[in-house]
């Protein structure tokens, strides 16, 4: 947002003749958003070196100069100013870099000096690379980690157990693991360990047998690590356009919609049966933090709303309820939720906190789906499996699709899962109910 302000602002100040000037600023603006989304040039990460932000700065600035050129051509502005036109982007360029260093510089800063945006990390294993790498945890405090612990497996005390109860009691963010110390069984524990408690696995690459694998590769202070899985929503460019999406998606649907059909629902809802308009009850979200989710009242008033989801023929849905249940009108004021930042248009549907408790404790890779942020609706609701879990398999699969999902994020896939949800309201659903 600081960058599309600048630019903006310094096409206004130079004498650059601009005879469309809304046309021009929307072209310059939509041009930097493409361009950066494509050359990642927000993708900057704690441990990301100044030659890498400087390979961003000129990649980004030499394709901008060159869309800036074309609009001369592409809407035929013979009266602009050649000059002045490279006078902007020489001055755009200086701008943007000295704001993307001191954000730069001042995070760093801010990490080694205040300690704060840490990251708790624990390294499994002992040896020469492990070594080089807790020496990078160590001598750049600058780059955010906490070094906790070092777990040696090849030694006889090592107990897995142990280690995982330290990993939650010391809230471990990131679990770096040499590959050449553990056995197959080790490794494929500490996998699911991560998934089922939202842990950062990563993997020092000194086995050759883990080159077979689709991994991905980062480098910290030339060490190369791997990552086991990448999310991504953890793109800040891609969390940015869903953000953007989530926000006027909602807005159009609060004054679109809710502004004149919430008062007749209120009035519908107290008509029939006493209790409030909105049913709040407490969810699990993003990285498993609980917040209040909020849903137009279908039920009378009962106290088994926090602990046993709503089945067929459910004799505590009211009349008015069963249409809004049907017709998935009782989740609209999930939009709020959306506008406030507690969920997202499109993601894993959120769960009762009991029924989290129980699912991580029987469901393989559950936790997995709290990376990212609930959805009003998804791709495993979509895929016909919403509402009541009546067999072990149905939670199953919702989370396969879940996973599926959060690995394989696009904007495209939400505007998909956007329509077929529209069209499945329409059209009907077996356990619409």
């Amino acid at each position: 947002m600081v960058d599309l302000f600048v630019i903006n602002v310094w096409a206004d100040r130079l004498p650059i003749n601009i005879a469309e000037g809304i046309l021009f600023h929307l072209y310059v603006s939509v041009a930097w958003i493409i361009i950066a989304f494509l050359t990642e040039f927000y993708v900057v990460f704690r441990y990301t070196k100044v030659t890498h932000i400087l390979k961003l700065l000129f990649r980004q600035l030499f394709f901008y100069f060159l869309i800036l050129y074309a609009f001369i051509g592409f809407f035929k502005q013979p009266n602009m100013s050649r000059l002045a036109l490279a006078q902007y982007v020489a001055l755009v360029f200086v701008t943007i870099s000295i704001i993307k260093f001191i954000n730069y510089y001042l995070l760093m800063r801010y990490r080694k000096t205040v300690k704060g945006n840490l990251r708790n990390v624990v390294v499994v294993g002992k040896n020469k690379k492990t070594d080089q790498l807790i020496k990078v945890f160590t001598d750049h405090a600058e780059y955010g980690y906490s070094f906790l612990k070092q777990f040696s497996p090849t030694k006889a005390s090592f107990d897995l157990e142990e280690c995982f109860g330290y990993i939650l009691e010391k809230n471990v963010d990131e679990i770096y693991c040499s590959v050449s110390e553990l056995r197959n069984a080790e490794l494929t524990a500490f996998i699911n360990f991560a998934d089922n408690n939202l842990k950062t696995l990563k993997f020092l690459p000194d086995n050759k047998n883990i080159y077979t694998k689709k991994l991905k590769f980062e480098y910290y202070d030339y060490l190369p690590i791997l990552s086991l899985r990448d999310i991504p929503l953890h793109n800040p460019i891609n969390a940015f356009v869903k953000r953007v999406f989530d926000i006027a998606f909602s807005l159009i649907v609060i004054f679109g919609v809710l502004i004149w059909l919430g008062p007749i629902l209120a009035l519908l809802i107290r008509l029939e049966s006493k209790g409030p308009t909105f049913f709040v009850q407490q969810r699990s979200g993003l990285d498993n933090r609980p917040f209040y989710c909020y849903k137009f009242r279908s039920m009378a008033m009962n106290h088994d709303a926090d602990r046993m989801q709503a089945g067929k023929n459910d004799m505590r849905v009211t009349a008015i309820g069963k249409f809004i249940r049907k017709t998935s009108i009782d989740e609209l004021p999930q939009f709020y939720n959306v506008l406030f930042g507690n969920m997202s248009v499109v993601g894993p549907r959120p769960h009762m906190l009991k029924h989290t408790d129980e699912y991580a404790e029987s469901v393989d890779k559950y936790m997995v789906r709290h990376f990212v942020k609930p959805g009003i609706t998804g791709l495993a609701q979509v895929r016909g499996y919403r509402g009541e879990i009546e067999k072990h398999s149905d939670i199953q699969n919702r989370i396969k699709f879940d996973i599926f999902y959060i690995e394989n994020w696009s904007f495209l896939l939400d505007i998909k899962i956007i329509v077929q949800t529209v069209l499945n309201v329409f059209k009907g659903e077996e356990k619409a109910y």
